[in-house]
C-alpha cells in the first residue's frame, strides 16, 4: 500500500470526469480512444507514428502531483503541490498497472451495450499495447519510473511507450538512461523560449526551473531515443514571431526527431485562466510551423486539424515515423 494518496474530494471530482484512480495513480478513456471503437477517426498518434488508438493506454503513476502549474493545463494543476516523493510511499509499477487496467476495463464496459462500437475493436482494446504515460501530473516525480518502464517493456503486447515531460527532473531522465529505460519515445514540453515567458507559462515550482529544463534539453542531445519536443501555442503569449529564433535555439539543443506545434485548446480548468480568444485556429498553427521549418533544420511532415496541430522532421535524421516495435534501431540525429 502506498504512502501518498489523492485528496477524497479529488479523487470524486476526477471520477465525474471519468477517471480510474487508485492511490496515487490514474488512467481515462480519452475522446479519441471512444472515437476509434465507434469508427469515428483516430488519434494524431496513430497518423504520425502508427499508435492503435484504440489499444492506447493513457495512464500516470501520479496523478496529481507536478512541478509545474501550468495556465494552460486542463487539469486541476491547482491541487498539484507534492514534488517530493520517496520509494517507500509509492506504489510498485506491477500493482500499478494490474489496478490501472482493471479501471480501464470497468470504464470501456459500457461500449459492449453500444451497437456502433465494434465488438472485435473491443476486445482488443481490453488488452492495450501502447502506454501513454502523461495524463495529468508529472511522470517524473514517480521515484520507480525506471522499474515501470521496464515492467510494461515486459508486457508480451508491448508495442509502444510514451513519456510526456515537462523537463523539471533531470536527475530522473538521467536515471532512465544509465538504467537502460528509456521508453520507445520521449516528449519535452517546450511552452515558452526563455525564462521570463517560461515563468508566466508554467509557474514553475522550481526557482531554478529554466535552468532544469535546459540541463534536461542537454541530456537528451545524444540519448538512444526517439525524441519529440511539444510546443503548446498560447495565441497572444507564446507565438510571436520574434520568438522563432529563441525556440529554434532549445530545438536545437535537444536535438529531437520531430517537433510538434500543437494549439492550446480552451478546456477544462485552463478556461479559469485564459481566454477563448487564446486558442489558435489550425490555420495559424500551419503558420507558425512553416515559419518554425524556415528558420529551422526540420521540415513539415503531417498535420492532423482536428486536434490543432503539425509535426515537423528533423532534416539530418532518416528514422521511421511509424513505430513497429517498442525499441525500434535509431538512425542517430546528426548534431545542428
Amino acid at each position: 500500500m502506498s504512502g501518498i494518496h489523492i485528496d477524497p474530494k479529488i479523487i470524486e471530482d476526477m471520477k465525474k470526469k471519468s477517471y480510474g484512480v487508485y492511490n496515487h495513480s490514474a488512467v481515462q478513456i480519452c475522446s479519441w480512444t471512444k472515437k476509434a471503437l465507434l469508427h469515428e477517426g483516430t488519434c494524431y498518434k496513430n497518423k504520425f507514428y502508427g499508435i492503435d488508438t484504440h489499444r492506447c493506454m493513457e495512464m500516470t503513476p501520479v496523478s496529481v502531483f507536478c512541478t509545474n502549474n501550468c495556465i494552460y493545463c486542463w487539469r486541476p494543476m491547482e491541487f498539484m503541490r507534492l514534488t517530493d516523493i520517496r520509494p517507500e510511499e509509492v506504489d510498485d509499477p506491477k500493482g500499478i498497472y494490474e489496478h490501472l487496467l482493471e479501471e480501464r476495463n470497468k470504464l470501456l464496459i459500457g461500449f459492449k451495450g453500444n451497437d456502433k462500437a465494434d465488438k472485435k475493436l473491443l476486445e482488443e482494446a481490453l488488452v492495450p499495447n501502447h502506454f501513454a504515460i502523461s495524463l495529468s501530473g508529472e511522470p517524473t516525480l514517480y521515484p520507480k519510473l525506471p522499474e515501470l518502464v521496464k515492467f510494461l517493456r515486459s508486457l508480451p503486447q508491448t508495442k509502444s511507450i510514451f513519456i510526456v515531460t515537462n523537463g523539471q527532473e533531470p536527475d530522473m531522465i538521467e536515471r532512465l538512461i544509465a538504467e537502460d529505460a528509456l521508453p520507445t519515445q520521449l516528449y519535452v514540453s517546450i511552452t515558452a523560449p526563455n525564462e521570463e515567458l517560461y515563468k508566466q507559462i508554467s509557474v514553475p515550482s522550481y526557482p531554478d526551473a529554466w535552468a532544469r529544463l535546459n540541463r534536461t534539453l542537454d541530456l537528451l542531445a545524444d540519448a538512444p531515443v526517439r525524441k519529440v519536443a511539444r510546443m503548446t501555442m498560447i495565441k497572444g503569449m507564446n507565438m510571436n514571431e520574434e520568438l522563432i529564433p529563441e525556440y529554434v535555439d532549445l530545438i536545437n539543443k535537444m536535438n529531437p526527431h520531430f517537433v510538434e506545434v500543437k494549439a492550446y485548446m480552451y478546456l477544462g480548468y485552463s478556461m479559469h485562466r485564459l481566454k477563448r480568444e487564446n486558442m489558435p485556429t489550425h490555420e495559424e498553427i500551419k503558420g507558425y510551423a512553416s515559419k518554425l521549418e524556415d528558420q529551422s533544420e526540420y521540415a513539415y511532415m503531417d498535420e492532423q486539424e482536428p486536434s490543432r496541430i503539425v509535426v515537423l522532421k528533423n532534416k539530418n535524421n532518416c528514422i521511421d515515423p511509424i513505430i513497429t516495435q517498442p525499441y525500434p534501431e535509431l538512425k542517430p540525429c546528426k548534431s545542428i
